[in-house]
C-alpha cells in the first residue's frame, strides 16, 4: 500500500484481484480497507476478486482484525466477489484468464488482455505448464523468482528460479519477461543473467516504480 500510494491514488482503483490467500498476497487489503473507509470523500465500493471457494478465508482474515465490525469488516467498503478460474473475468475494458499454478496452496496465474496487448502474472509458481499456456504469446510476463537465479525448492515445489522463468517465458514464445518476487538479496544483475541464458527476449528485473508502457 505504500508504495502504491507514491505512484496512484488508491481512491482511484477499479478492482482487485487476489492469485492466493498467503499473506504477502492479501494482507494489504487491510491498510486498502482503512483507507477508503475513511476516506475524505466517500469512494464508491471496490470490487475485490477472490478465487471461488475462499470466502471463508476472507471472513477469517476480517476477524483477525479484532474490528467490532467483526466479519463485516472489508464490507464497508469492499464489494468481495468469487471468480471462478475456469472461465474469465471482465473488468472495465479488460479480459482476465486465468490458469492453477503449481504452489503450496491453491493459486491462479492471470492474463490482463484489453483486446490489443496482454499481461500475464505467473502467481507464486513453480515451472508449470499450465501457467506456460496461458502466458502463450503475451507481450509482457511477469515471473515471480524468489528462488534466486537458480536455487531449487524442495518437493512438493512452489516457486522457480529466474532460470526456470526464463525457460517458462521462451516455451509461451512472449516479448518481454519481467523478474518479480525476488529477495532482498538478490542481486538484480545476476537474476538478469541467469534468465537472458535461458531467454532471448527482453528481460527486466522489476523496482519500485518501474512503469512500462504498453
Amino acid at each position: 500500500m505504500q508504495s502504491l500510494r507514491r505512484y496512484l491514488d488508491p481512491l482511484r482503483l477499479d478492482a482487485v484481484v487476489i492469485s492466493h490467500f498467503h499473506p504477502d498476497h492479501v494482507f494489504d487489503l487491510v491498510p486498502l480497507r482503512y483507507l477508503r473507509a475513511f476516506a475524505s470523500e466517500d469512494p464508491k465500493m471496490l470490487d475485490v476478486f477472490i478465487p471461488a471457494g475462499e470466502a471463508s478465508r476472507m471472513q477469517k482474515l476480517a476477524l483477525a482484525t479484532a474490528s467490532s465490525e467483526h466479519e463485516r469488516f472489508f464490507a464497508r467498503s469492499m464489494n468481495v466477489v468469487e471468480y471462478d478460474p475456469r472461465g474469465e473475468l471482465r473488468i472495465g475494458g479488460l479480459q482476465l484468464a486465468f490458469a492453477a499454478a503449481r504452489h503450496y496452496i491453491e493459486a491462479y496465474a492471470i492474463r490482463v488482455s484489453d483486446g490489443r496487448a496482454a499481461v500475464t502474472y505467473s502467481s507464486d509458481t513453480a515451472p508449470c505448464d499450465a501457467v506456460v499456456e496461458l502466458a502463450r504469446g503475451s507481450d509482457v510476463f511477469l515471473c515471480e523468482c524468489a528462488l534466486g537465479a537458480t536455487e531449487v525448492d524442495r518437493e512438493p515445489r512452489g516457486h522457480s528460479n529466474a532460470s526456470e522463468a526464463a525457460e517458462m517465458a521462451a516455451r509461451a514464445g512472449v516479448k518481454h519477461l519481467v523478474l518479480t518476487h525476488y529477495g532482498d538479496g538478490a542481486e538484480p544483475d545476476v537474476l538478469a543473467a541467469a534468465a537472458s541464458a535461458r531467454f532471448d527476449g527482453t528481460v527486466t528485473v522489476a523496482e519500485d516504480g518501474w512503469c512500462i508502457t504498453l
